[in-house]
């Protein structure tokens, strides 16, 4: 069975599949890269913790960088985010995102019981 949670026109934020939580792409506004990754963490958070899940469930994050430069910015925040121990899987790359302010955006799949 597959489970829809805050579905619109154009995607859900979660997505439930055979023990699976995929969570949209999360974005936020800020000046710095690390206040967006703030943000964007926070609302992760938000997110697994609706869909039965935590950030020590994380199976797989990608990160797109508006600008690798900003890589290790990402990485003061990210290091104290992501549980001991618990590291999932990631890719980090580079790419033109959806709007000129934005600088990140992750994509996180996660396991849930």
């Amino acid at each position: 069975m597959i489970e829809r949670i805050d579905t619109g026109i154009r995607s859900s934020k979660i997505v439930k599949h055979n023990g699976v939580v995929y969570l949209t792409g999360q974005v936020a506004d800020g000046d710095t890269i690390q206040e967006q990754v703030r943000t964007c963490l926070g609302n992760i958070d938000a997110l697994l913790e609706q869909a039965g899940s935590s950030r020590d469930k994380m199976l797989r994050v990608t990160i797109w960088l508006a600008d690798m430069k900003d890589f290790d910015g990402l990485n003061e925040v990210w290091n104290d985010w992501v549980p001991t121990g618990h590291a999932p899987a990631r890719a980090c790359g580079e790419a033109k995102l959806a709007r000129p302010e934005l600088k990140v955006e992750f994509i996180v799949d996660a396991a849930y019981s």
